[in-house]
């Protein structure tokens, strides 16, 4: 079948209608999208300016937190811009690469937090091998993997995307372009696209949730042997990690563990894991973790000690 395009760009309907809503959801998500970048960079700028921080965990921590600000500047810009505009739209090209970075970031976030377990795993289940096993050359090639892995991903989504023909309407019930409501516009029998959509994010969520899973009950059964004072400081190692997975993992899995349909629910679950989950997480791994606290503490107390002298030399040269 010859493939025919007579769609140049899409409609958005955004998250709501009302005009009044809108305005409120204008600056509410503004604020959001301050507090994700901000938070973000602070985590990145303590750890890389960090003595103390320099363990593979806060190495993934750091990587994680970047991809965070990418994977939420894909779609949290133009949702923002969208609440001033009456009309919503976006060219077919910029639909397409909105798509692919949104599976690229995300599939990489996914990748991450599954070596962000194994980490956990060697790190409390064999301590006196970890320094040798998960070192800084194996720590490149992980985070390497997770967006290799993740570039394929988004690339299989988007070429079966791309390879359907959309003949009209052009109206897409969301705030940013995603597989399964561009697969309800285009004019042609999609359901083996949809398998292979839904088989290939499936594959990619449940396997990495299983990885999951399953290391974090071989860490808990190992912490049977461990003293209480050990077992506390293992499971506070563990506790941040385990909430940002389930809050991440939770909506990802209702949204791409299924067939192609399209719920009235969908939009605000899509919200929460591309949004609000990358914004809670710098307060999560903050507000559990003694190590970045003091970490963050010693710093701005070296900045404001710094700032302090550099203002009072001229006036005690003068």
């Amino acid at each position: 079948m010859e493939k025919t395009n007579n769609v140049s760009k899409f409609i958005l309907l955004g998250l709501s209608l009302d005009q009044e809503l809108q305005q409120v959801c204008f600056v509410l998500f503004l604020l959001f999208c301050a507090v994700i970048i901000l938070g973000k960079l602070l985590n990145i700028i303590t750890i890389k300016r960090s003595e103390r921080l320099n363990s593979p965990m806060y190495f993934f921590l750091r990587y994680l937190s970047f991809v965070d600000i990418c994977y939420s500047s894909v779609t949290a810009p133009k949702l923002i811009a969208d609440f001033l505009v009456e009309r919503k739209t976006i060219s077919f090209v910029g639909c397409i690469a909105q798509l692919f970075m949104v599976h690229l970031f995300g599939g990489t976030k996914i990748f991450l937090l599954t070596v962000m377990a194994y980490d956990h795993y060697i790190a409390i289940c064999k301590p006196l091998h970890y320094m040798t096993i998960v070192n800084k050359h194996v720590c490149s090639w992980m985070v390497v993997a997770s967006w290799a892995g993740a570039f394929v991903h988004s690339m299989v989504q988007t070429l079966l995307t791309t390879q359907l023909p959309f003949c009209g309407p052009n109206e897409i019930d969301h705030y940013f372009c995603d597989v399964h409501p561009l697969l309800k516009l285009a004019c042609t029998d999609t359901y083996i696209v949809s398998v292979i959509v839904v088989a290939n994010n499936g594959m990619i969520s449940l396997s990495c949730f299983v990885v999951l899973v399953v290391s974090y009950v071989v860490i808990l059964v190992s912490l049977k042997t461990r003293s209480s004072k050990g077992r506390l400081k293992a499971l506070s190692t563990c506790a941040s990690h385990i909430t940002v997975v389930i809050l991440f993992f939770g909506p990802c899995i209702f949204i791409c563990m299924r067939p192609s349909t399209t719920f009235s629910e969908d939009k605000m679950v899509t919200v929460f894991y591309t949004i609000i989950t990358p914004m809670l997480n710098p307060l999560i791994y903050t507000l559990r973790n003694e190590e970045v606290k003091n970490a963050m503490k010693q710093l701005w107390s070296r900045e404001v000690i710094s700032s302090s002298t550099i203002t009072l030399l001229p006036s005690m040269t003068s």
